[in-house]
């Protein structure tokens, strides 16, 4: 849903240009770094990116799903490490509270988020627990007034610059369904967090990740998000199911940079005396590429805005992101194949967005998870 399509002009074209004025040109630096330039990020608080989707009565934009996915087509554009960033703070890292928790932790902590003063980071994957998320064993037991968190969470997107962590624990030990989780709003400085060792991955340099220990650490019971035990698993999914929508779009955002790229060069690029952009097998990879772009466009916009009138779209989302990210993965291989030798080779950015988006297919829910949803939701509905 649009509620106003100047406004919303206005947001896209300002991201649009950031984007291509401002992070494209720093996307060398930041993978050399493995780093964002400070400066960058706080263009990016005065320009609200960290608050997109956070309720403007909390100091938000408070963007429609519609309106958000529009803009992540802008945002991924260029190197992942950036929407990362504010990734959490507009997804994961906050909608937690924004769909389950109470007025108070939602006045305490949104407006920071929405400001960019602190980052959210989700806390659900565990050494053995990644797919099989209902099976995670990071327990909180009640001591009076208090809960007593212990567990280790595994790659934790920005927990090495989380202000807060929402993290999902088993509150009833027994309990070994997803009946006994709960969610909890945890502030990174309160004794008995350590951090483990930021993680070396195969793309997505300047976009941290590592390991986030709770050892013995006490939080007050005002941090059960909503105040109820055993429906954390609950939020869990509620917020997985807007993430997905927005990793599709940063998906489809991606696969139109590195389709433009390789248009480029294969009408730049000369071989046998022409344009290699005239020899129809690269059309071809061109046009394939184009077609799937437009239908995962299609996808994620359908399904964000069956999300906006109120409809259950666990179905839909899955839908789009799994389409999406393997498209985006079919994409990049096809935008190296054009490139050939070049496509290799460091100098171009190709090679950096071939590593960077074959994540996309993996968090929030792989390509098989999504394909289980997927199935399984089809022949519930034939069932009944």
């Amino acid at each position: 849903m649009i509620r106003d399509k100047e406004v919303l002009d206005h947001i896209v074209q300002t991201v649009r240009q950031f984007v291509t004025d401002q992070l494209i040109p720093k996307e060398d630096w930041v993978a050399e770094n493995d780093r964002l330039p400070e400066d960058i990020i706080e263009q990016m608080r005065e320009l609200g990116l960290f608050g997109l989707t956070i309720p403007e009565a909390y100091g938000g934009l408070g963007l429609t799903m519609e309106e958000e996915v529009i803009v992540a087509f802008e945002l991924g554009r260029t190197s992942p490490a950036f929407r990362s960033l504010i990734g959490t703070n507009n997804g994961i890292g906050s909608s937690g509270l924004v769909i389950d928790g109470t007025e108070e932790q939602k006045q305490k902590y949104l407006p920071k988020l929405a400001s960019g003063e602190i980052i959210g980071s989700f806390c659900l994957t565990e050494p053995e627990s990644g797919s099989d998320a209902a099976s995670l064993r990071t327990t909180a037991i009640k001591d009076g007034d208090n809960y007593v968190l212990n567990g280790t969470k595994r790659y934790i997107t920005n927990a090495p610059q989380a202000g807060v962590f929402t993290v999902m624990a088993r509150t009833d030990p027994e309990n070994k369904r997803s009946g006994g989780i709960s969610a909890f709003i945890v502030e990174s400085d309160t004794p008995g967090i350590t951090l483990g060792k930021i993680d070396k991955k195969m793309g997505q340099k300047g976009a941290h990740t590592c390991d986030v220990i709770f050892d013995n650490c006490v939080v007050p019971a005002s941090a059960l998000i909503g105040g109820v035990e055993g429906v954390g698993f609950k939020t869990a999914m509620k917020v997985l199911d807007k993430g997905r929508l927005h990793i599709a779009a940063a998906s489809t955002g991606a696969a139109t940079r590195m389709l433009n790229d390789a248009l480029h060069y294969a009408v730049d690029r000369k071989q046998f005396g022409q344009p290699i952009a005239n020899f129809q097998l690269i059309q071809a990879m061109l046009a394939d590429s184009k077609a799937e772009i437009y239908a995962a466009k299609s996808m994620v916009l359908d399904a964000a805005r069956l999300r906006d009138e109120g409809k259950d779209v666990i179905t839909e989302s899955s839908c789009a992101k799994m389409f999406a990210t393997e498209m985006c993965g079919r994409v990049a291989d096809r935008a190296v194949q054009i490139h050939g030798g070049a496509g290799y080779i460091a100098d171009y950015g190709i090679e950096r967005f071939y590593r960077d988006v074959r994540l996309y297919r993996l968090y929030e829910g792989t390509t098989q998870i999504q394909q289980i949803i997927i199935a399984r939701n089809m022949i519930k509905e034939v069932s009944e």
